[in-house]
């Protein structure tokens, strides 16, 4: 049964993000995966992102030494084989509520410069963006860094934008993008 962790990011409760993660959460559990759904909107922080404390990097363990709710975030995300981020465009990025949780990810990457090495838990497992946007611009921008991230890490990627989404909760009216967001749930459960 594979595995999937959500990051919804959106502060909207039944807006754009949320729907289009319901539509995926649709398709991935009518194949039978298991599913976590984190609203990161709604988690408390002892620290607003990274504090580059490097401290990390002096334990055993891929995880943060700041212990708040971001803490057990990150070790879902270590055992998750796909983790999805979900957010709607925020000036051309994606919103603070995931930036916080995407800081905090350093944590799960063990550097050694001597010799020039990195490991990750997360390598091997999929990424997948799911955004959306008011209208047709700025998503290209929004994905990049996902695309770069994965890369680094050695995990797949795959993303759903959605442009021309239009005001919070618009989109429920676009079957084209239901569909998608359905199929995309179904085919990332039986990868």
């Amino acid at each position: 049964m594979k595995k999937i962790l959500i990051l919804s990011a959106s502060p909207v409760k039944d807006g754009n993000t949320s729907t289009l993660v319901n539509w995926f959460v649709e398709g991935a559990t009518s194949k039978g995966a298991a599913v976590d759904i984190v609203a990161t909107a709604f988690l408390k922080y002892k620290a607003t992102g990274c504090t580059s404390c490097r401290r990390c990097q002096t334990i055993k363990e891929y995880a943060c030494v700041i212990k708040d709710e971001a803490s057990p975030v990150l070790a879902k995300m270590a055992e998750a084989d796909v983790i999805v981020m979900a957010s709607p465009l925020y000036f051309y990025g994606v919103s603070a509520q995931l930036k916080l949780v995407m800081d905090r990810m350093f944590s799960l990457y063990k550097w050694d410069n001597e010799a020039g090495t990195m490991t990750t838990p997360l390598k091997g497992k999929k990424l997948v963006l799911i955004a959306s946007a008011y209208e047709d611009i700025g998503l290209d921008a929004m994905e990049k860094p996902f695309v770069l991230t994965a890369d680094y890490s050695g995990m797949g990627f795959e993303s759903l934008l959605v442009p021309n989404a239009g005001e919070s909760g618009d989109v429920k009216t676009q079957a084209a993008a239901r569909e998608k967001a359905v199929a995309m749930g179904c085919r990332i459960a039986q990868e």
